[in-house]
């Protein structure tokens, strides 16, 4: 059994969490599972690894739709903690079977390609009206003024919630995001009960509001979806789809849009290849999730015990599958160091896989395209004003901001 004491992974060090590429080399060499003692969890780096167990139907989100905390061997979260784990609980991200694929089926029926689809004019005014108020002002911060609007914009206007209602809905996110940190405090702990106490409190109220006077919107789509035995969505499976739609609908992009640029900032010869050919934006889209991944780490329960490479793993243990690390192994990408706007090869697992591959992969490319279009298109002379500051998050991988120049 290999062990990390003697590796660089440390989630709480600036300077990893800065950089974490050379130490995911090291666990890549050193073995396809290593126990990591600090938050007794196994660390799986290697990229064949994450996406077969992705898969693996003995390893599951939940537990509890098997067993109780006490026959897994775990502890119960605090009372005091329960507003957001009865929100986290009914998303279907963290539903296994049937659960999952009842909520999964009933939300794809109004979350359709179509729907999507027809987004795209939307995305792209509301892209470019985004960057010529950037241009306007001869620069700013790429996060705040584009990155960040531009996808709690769009999932708000599909969700169906007022303009006017808009502004908490960003910073209730980032507080709930803060839970999925690896140990996360007390003080965290407190602002994302109090997020979910009010995003929670807002939604019953626009669910009622729906009910009584449909729209054409999802949350509208949601309540009126049943399956073939007139099953619905029960009221927290509402919530919580709603908030889990809002976070991951936008997190992702607003990380990748900010991370994406800095890497191009950073590559200059990439950058000069995109703005010479603006074809290259689907590739790019798709190189700049893998080359700095939005998501490093995803966990999984072991249900059934399974082993790895001759190490057995218990039930009860909990597997984190390191996607920035996987999205890096020479195994699968050719020098995967190097960002390549034109590599075709690339298949990245930043929307994960399986059963809880993300369900909004589609609009989150479109988003990521409108915006890096609209960028290259008005503003052509767009530079790095000050070094950007890393979020000290590890999970959730982001900046603090990105200030830009143009003109």
């Amino acid at each position: 059994m290999a062990a990390a004491d003697d590796l660089a992974f440390d989630p709480w060090d600036p300077a990893f969490v800065s950089d974490p590429y050379p130490a995911y080399a090291g666990l890549r060499e050193r073995g396809r599972v290593t126990y990591y003692e600090p938050t007794d969890q196994w660390l799986v780096p290697r990229h064949a690894d994450v996406s077969a167990l992705l898969r693996d139907r003995r390893l599951g989100r939940t537990y509890q739709h098997r067993f109780t905390h006490e026959d897994f061997g775990r502890t119960a979260p605090p009372p005091e903690h329960e507003s957001f784990h009865t929100l986290n609980d009914h998303g279907m991200l963290d539903l296994e079977p049937p659960d999952h694929t009842r909520i999964r089926r009933l939300v794809s029926k109004a979350f359709t390609p179509r729907t999507v689809e027809q987004l795209k004019p939307y995305v792209s005014r509301l892209a470019g009206e985004l960057v010529d108020g950037l241009v306007a002002k001869g620069g700013g911060d790429l996060l705040t003024d584009v990155a960040e609007p531009l996808p709690v914009a769009v999932i708000a206007e599909m969700l169906g919630i007022p303009e006017s209602d808009r502004a908490p809905l960003r910073p209730w996110s980032a507080d709930i995001c803060g839970m999925y940190e690896l140990s996360p405090s007390e003080e965290t702990a407190a602002k994302a009960v109090r997020a979910s106490d009010e995003f929670s409190a807002y939604l019953r109220e626009l669910i009622a509001a729906r009910r009584k006077s449909p729209g054409d919107d999802l949350i509208s789509g949601m309540i009126a979806a049943h399956d073939e035995d007139d099953v619905r969505l029960t009221e927290q499976e509402l919530i919580s789809t709603a908030v889990l739609l809002l976070n991951a609908g936008h997190e992702a992009t607003v990380n990748s849009t900010v991370n994406g640029w800095w890497a191009l900032f950073r590559n200059p010869d990439q950058l000069s290849a995109l703005r010479a050919d603006h074809s290259l934006i689907p590739s790019a889209v798709e190189e700049l999730m893998r080359y700095d991944t939005p998501l490093q780490l995803f966990e999984r329960w072991v249900l059934d015990e399974i082993e790895i490479d001759g190490t057995t793993i218990p039930r009860g243990a909990e597997i984190a599958m390191l996607f920035g690390s996987a999205n890096h192994d020479p195994a699968v990408f050719t020098a995967p160091d190097r960002l390549d706007l034109t590599r075709t090869d690339n298949p990245h697992i930043s929307f994960s896989a399986g059963i809880h591959y993300c369900i909004g992969a589609p609009l989150a490319r479109i988003e990521l395209a409108a915006s890096m279009g609209a960028l290259l298109e008005k503003a052509p002379t767009l530079r790095l004003a000050a070094e950007p500051e890393r979020k000290p998050n590890f999970v959730i991988r982001g900046l603090e901001g990105l200030s830009v120049e143009v003109g």
